[in-house]
C-alpha cells in the first residue's frame, strides 16, 4: 500500500511573520494525522526557522528547488547539502514555472535528481503539458518525454526514492482542475511507463502526487483515484484552514 503525501508549494509568497504564524497552526491542528505524509515548502530564505518550528512535528520540510553542484561559484543558487543542513526532507524539482520561466531542461532536472537523491533527500520530480499540448493530443507524449528525460539514469532503489508529481500547466493557479478523469488516466499512464522503464514491482511502489488547483473541496475526488498518491498543493496551501482540509481528506481515503 503506498502512503499518501500532501505537500504545500507555497512558491514566492507570505512573509517571514505569516509563514511562521501558518507554520504553528498547522503543527497544532495536524498533530493527530497520522496515516498522512505532510510536508511545506516555503522560499529559501525561511528554510532555517521554519525548520526549527516545525522540528519533532509529523510536518516534513521541503525546499523549493537546489542545485546540481555540491558548492562553488553558483551566485544564487542553494546546494543539496544546505538545504539537508536545515532540516529539508524534500526538494521540488521541475516545476512547470521552473521550465517556462527559468528554461530548466529536462537534462538540469535530472541533474539536480541524482544531486539530491545523493544527499539522501526525497525529490518531488514535477511533469505536464501545457493548454496547447492537451487540446492538440499531446498530453501523454509530452509527460512520457519528460519522465523518461529527467529521470535518466536511475536505478529501481532510486526510484523508489522519488516521487512523481503529475501537474498539468492549464491547471496551476487558473482555478481550472483536471477532472479526476483525466488526471487519473495520465497517473496511469505514467504507472505503466514507470513498469516499462524499471518493473511492475517498483512501478507499484511509486508515489505519484496530483498538482494544479487542488482544493479542499475537491481532493477526496482526486485522492480517491486508484493511481493518485497525494497532493502538490499551491494556493491551497498558503491558509490553514484550506490545506487542513486537503491533508484530512487525504487522511479519510481507504484505499
Amino acid at each position: 500500500m503506498r502512503r499518501l503525501l500532501i505537500a504545500g508549494n507555497w512558491k514566492m509568497n507570505l512573509d517571514r511573520g505569516h509563514s511562521l504564524a501558518l507554520v504553528q497552526g498547522l503543527v497544532e491542528s495536524l498533530r493527530s494525522i497520522s496515516n498522512v505524509d505532510i510536508a511545506v515548502c516555503p522560499p529559501a530564505v525561511y528554510l532555517g526557522e521554519l525548520g526549527k518550528a516545525l522540528h519533532g512535528s509529523n510536518i516534513g520540510l521541503g525546499a523549493q528547488n537546489a542545485y546540481s553542484k555540491p558548492d562553488g561559484a553558483y551566485t544564487g543558487e542553494i546546494s543539496c547539502a544546505m538545504v539537508k543542513d536545515v532540516g529539508c526532507r524534500y526538494v521540488i524539482l521541475g516545476h512547470s514555472e521552473r521550465r517556462a520561466i527559468f528554461g530548466e531542461t529536462d537534462q538540469m532536472v535530472n541533474e539536480k535528481l541524482h544531486a539530491v537523491l545523493a544527499a539522501g533527500i526525497t525529490p518531488i520530480v514535477c511533469v505536464g503539458e501545457t493548454l496547447q499540448e492537451r487540446e492538440a493530443g499531446k498530453t501523454q507524449q509530452v509527460v512520457r518525454s519528460q519522465s523518461i528525460g529527467s529521470l535518466k539514469g536511475l536505478s529501481h532503489d532510486q526510484m523508489l526514492k522519488t516521487v512523481l508529481a503529475y501537474e498539468p500547466v492549464w491547471a496551476i493557479g487558473t482555478g481550472k482542475t483536471a477532472t479526476p478523469a483525466q488526471a487519473e488516466e495520465v497517473h496511469e499512464d505514467i504507472r505503466t511507463l514507470l513498469e516499462s522503464q524499471f518493473s511492475k514491482e517498483t512501478a507499484q511502489k511509486v508515489i505519484l502526487l496530483y498538482g494544479g488547483s487542488v482544493k479542499a473541496d475537491n481532493a477526496l475526488e482526486l485522492l480517491s483515484e486508484p493511481n493518485i498518491d497525494g497532493a502538490l498543493v499551491g494556493g491551497a496551501s498558503l491558509k490553514q484552514d484550506s490545506f487542513e482540509g486537503i491533508v484530512r481528506a487525504a487522511s479519510s481515503v481507504n484505499k
